[in-house]
């Protein structure tokens, strides 16, 4: 138990770090340009050229998983990302920089299924949720400890290292984890001979790049003309990853993702959850963190710090939704998402009768109430859909579900940035707007819970799709 635990834990420290990265460079952007000279296109792809290579490997990662070793391929994450975060710290240019994020967010899209995979491998399915909550209150956690913690950093100017220290710290961190995972976490794969799908691969990896790169350049490009050419090729890529996915030869589970996981209602509608509430997570921060410095002069550390009840409202409802998953199933589900909308039309509404003027502390209630909500949510809605994932496609399944969280995401920083900065310009701020986006995101994730199945069916997996019979 105690070494089960141990490995938890391991597991855990290394997906907050991815976390904590996607946000942490946001705040050392300035500092970033005005030491490499780095132009404003440099410095937006040193954010985007991460998200754009986490999602792209996250199926083919989960899958890597699966064939050749859960803990080997978790192992492989790490180092690759820990030595990307040194070649960051030692970036010479804008265009060093891109390429190290590059290659951080491509072996961070490698680590991170391995989590879920792991964690779904050593514990048995009524012992799940529990874990798949905590792991899922560091998605608030992460986000808003990068901001907090690479304001610090940046101001702190540790040993001389300036913005550099937001990606040295990771190099320690990853050490400790790379020994104490192969020390602590054990080793599992699919019981099944697999080979990778490298078509397959290629196929999934241009539908999400065509997917997600337009979403997160959009704004940024004036929605230019390739933009909109992207998006449309975009779902004829889908069609054609899924058509080849479909008259792959599969032997047993050879293709990249198994598509009969999608006949599994707890996993199709547990995906339909994580893309609408992931709109809601990806859009609250940007234009929050952007308004309170924007309207109210805010350093990024004080907003930061303003969020910070998000997280701890995640962390202090986790006893919370650990009762309702026992008690009332995908009603929490259900439930979580209503009290995220809530929290934000509370928002709304003290954002509009604050006027010129804002006192953190008022929006610390429905903040806290956010956290809760998401805690809510998150918790009973990852462990229904893979409840019933046979062990054999645990890496796809888990890199399916990241992939549906980060596309999610990106599509709510898209929507919400839209209705913020209006369709071309930077300077608006229509709050009310864009936190409409969110609270609509919530609710309909909230109501598509409903199409989730009851607990009683996750009691006992379901057998491998793949097998006959």
């Amino acid at each position: 138990m105690t070494h089960r635990v141990t490995a938890t834990i391991i597991l855990m420290t290394a997906m907050l770090m991815d976390l904590m990265d996607s946000t942490i460079t946001n705040v050392a952007l300035p500092a970033i340009s005005t030491d490499l000279g780095a132009t404003p296109t440099q410095l937006e792809w040193t954010l985007v050229g991460y998200v754009v290579a986490f999602a792209t490997l996250l199926i083919t990662g989960g899958r890597l998983g699966d064939i050749y070793g859960r803990k080997r391929i978790f192992l492989v994450g790490v180092i690759g990302f820990t030595c990307a975060s040194v070649f960051a710290s030692l970036a010479w240019s804008g265009n060093a920089l891109i390429t190290a994020r590059i290659i951080q967010g491509a072996f961070a899209g490698v680590m991170v299924p391995q989590v879920l995979s792991s964690v779904q491998v050593m514990y048995a399915p009524e012992e799940r949720g529990p874990v798949f909550g905590l792991i899922g209150s560091l998605n608030a956690l992460g986000v808003i400890t990068g901001l907090l913690l690479g304001g610090w950093l940046v101001t702190a100017n540790l040993f001389g290292t300036g913005w550099r220290s937001i990606f040295l710290i990771n190099v320690p961190v990853g050490v400790v984890l790379t020994v104490m995972a192969f020390l602590c976490i054990p080793e599992s794969r699919s019981e099944h001979p697999l080979r990778l799908d490298l078509t397959g691969s290629a196929l999934g990896a241009t539908a999400v790049v065509l997917l997600v790169l337009p979403l997160t350049e959009g704004r940024a490009a004036g929605w230019a003309w390739w933009i909109w050419a992207l998006l449309i090729a975009a779902p004829f890529a889908i069609v054609t990853f899924i058509w080849q996915q479909h008259h792959r030869a599969t032997g047993a589970g050879a293709q990249l993702l198994p598509l009969p996981l999608f006949r599994i209602r707890s996993f199709s509608s547990g995906l339909l959850v994580q893309i609408l509430a992931s709109i809601g997570h990806g859009g609250f921060a940007l234009i929050l963190l952007f308004h309170m410095q924007a309207a109210f002069h805010f350093t990024s550390f004080e907003a930061g710090l303003t969020l910070l009840p998000i997280a701890i409202g995640s962390i202090l409802g986790t006893p919370v939704a650990m009762l309702l998953m026992k008690k009332i199933g995908k009603w929490s589900v259900c439930l979580g998402g209503i009290m995220q909308a809530a929290a934000f039309v509370w928002v709304m509404i003290t954002l509009e009768h604050t006027g010129t003027t804002l006192n953190g502390w008022s929006l610390l209630p429905p903040f806290a109430l956010a956290g809760v909500g998401m805690m809510v949510l998150i918790m009973p809605q990852t462990s229904i859909t893979l409840a019933e994932i046979p062990t054999t496609e645990a890496g796809a399944a888990s890199g399916t579900l990241t992939t549906f969280g980060q596309v999610g995401m990106v599509f709510g920083i898209a929507l919400s940035g839209t209705a913020y900065f209006g369709a071309t310009g930077d300077s608006g701020q229509n709050v009310t707007a864009g936190l409409w986006v969110i609270v609509i995101a919530y609710t309909v994730s909230g109501l598509a819970a409903l199409t989730m199945p009851t607990r009683s069916s996750q009691e006992q997996p379901s057998p491998d799709p793949n097998e006959p019979g």
